[in-house]
């Protein structure tokens, strides 16, 4: 196994909390990296049926064949299973005893809220990120091979071929998880609306028109956003605002969290399409989006990342408040370095000056290119160095 970021703080939360709980996608390296870390522990899934109905209809019976303690995977699958592993964790909350894996975000947290409340370590497992990838002999070399096959590990582990895996990936979600989560009846309007969403990657979310576009109600189309989001396949980017002016825009932004996804719902057959492909520029500003949300969540940390847009045009991709500065990061898909690439970044460093809005700003540009550079007081990052 390649090593993952996530690692070391996966191994010191189980040192604090009797029980840890690692949610992220499907196929996204949980059962692989539990296994790596605590080598020693039983190990279970409730993927198979008959061990389902087993720790659904008797948990106790279950639990009682880990009094030491095990990995359970898939525990979204039995979410009664977590009030009956409160009272063992009581019995015995020798830190680390259970650690849990699972892939539906809403689901597992609301269970264990209620249940594991102060009792339980909470992390996050999304696919690879560039750092992690950089680890394979067959990882893409070229950028827009990058951003067509995606990051998901068996991609690269198996080496399946990135469209074929990503064709079973999402009828398999939409087949069977989407039936579990929504009970959808009409799935091909639901994978209608999928698809959709990946072409408003990296724009600003309007629900009422993405609902129009599928032929769906306003609610419709924020309960299946919902089921895109608890499924660790996109989120909510909101918008950065200190009051101001009056005319910042505070629509939240849509990203996915793997642009492989992206491309192959989008219909970009190879990486030579997705070069000179209209949504370029958005599927490689998705794919900046991604690699700072996994530099955070990966570090066991919750990601602060927010975007900007005054109706009168400054607009500004990425804004990451941090403890003694604020981070402006732009991206831009070309090779080659624009003036005007700096200029929103410039802007909103000046409307936050005359605001008298204390505290530094740094400014970083994210391009296709290749050259590290520093210009206009902006750090100019090669995508290959992020």
């Amino acid at each position: 196994m390649n090593p993952r970021i996530l690692l070391n703080k996966l191994i010191i939360t189980a040192g604090y909390y009797p029980v840890v709980l690692l949610d992220g996608p499907r196929q996204s390296g949980k059962t692989t990296l539990t296994k790596a870390a605590f080598p020693d522990k039983a190990y279970v899934t409730l993927e198979p049926l008959d061990t389902r109905e087993f720790a659904s209809t008797d948990p106790r019976g279950f639990l009682s064949q880990y009094r030491s303690g095990a990995i359970v995977d898939e525990v979204q699958h039995a979410p009664d299973l977590l009030s009956y592993l409160q009272n063992e964790v009581d019995r015995d909350p020798t830190p680390g005893r259970f650690i849990l894996t699972g892939s539906q975000n809403l689901a597992i947290s609301q269970a264990v809220s209620q249940s594991l409340a102060g009792r339980a370590g909470i992390l996050h497992l999304l696919p690879f990120s560039r750092e992690e990838l950089a680890g394979f002999s067959n990882a893409p070399k070229d950028l827009f091979e990058l951003l067509w096959s995606g990051c998901y590990p068996r991609i690269y582990d198996r080496n399946i071929p990135a469209q074929q895996w990503l064709a079973d990936y999402v009828a398999t979600y939409v087949q069977r998880d989407v039936r579990q989560i929504l009970n959808v009846g009409d799935l091909g309007r639901f994978t209608t609306f999928l698809r959709l969403c990946a072409a408003n990657t990296a724009r600003e979310l309007k629900l009422s028109a993405l609902g129009e576009d599928a032929g769906i109600s306003h609610n419709t189309a924020n309960a299946w956003l919902s089921v895109l989001e608890s499924s660790f396949l996109c989120c909510r980017l909101p918008a950065w605002h200190r009051n101001i002016n009056k005319q910042i825009v505070k629509a939240p932004k849509l990203h996915f969290f793997d642009t492989g996804l992206v491309c192959y719902l989008l219909g970009i057959k190879e990486p030579a399409q997705l070069r000179h492909h209209p949504l370029r520029g958005a599927v490689f500003e998705t794919w900046v989006f991604s690699e700072l949300y996994k530099k955070r969540i990966h570090l066991g940390e919750v990601p602060q990342l927010f975007h900007f847009r005054e109706s009168c045009g400054i607009e500004v991709d990425f804004i990451e408040p941090l403890a003694d500065r604020t981070l402006l990061v732009e991206a831009k898909s070309g090779e080659t370095i624009g003036s005007d690439y700096f200029q929103a970044m410039h802007a909103l460093e000046k409307l936050l000056a005359d605001k008298g809005t204390d505290g530094k700003i740094e400014k970083q540009l994210v391009y296709g290119g290749s050259e590290a550079v520093v210009r206009s007081g902006v750090q100019v990052v090669p995508w290959n160095a992020l």
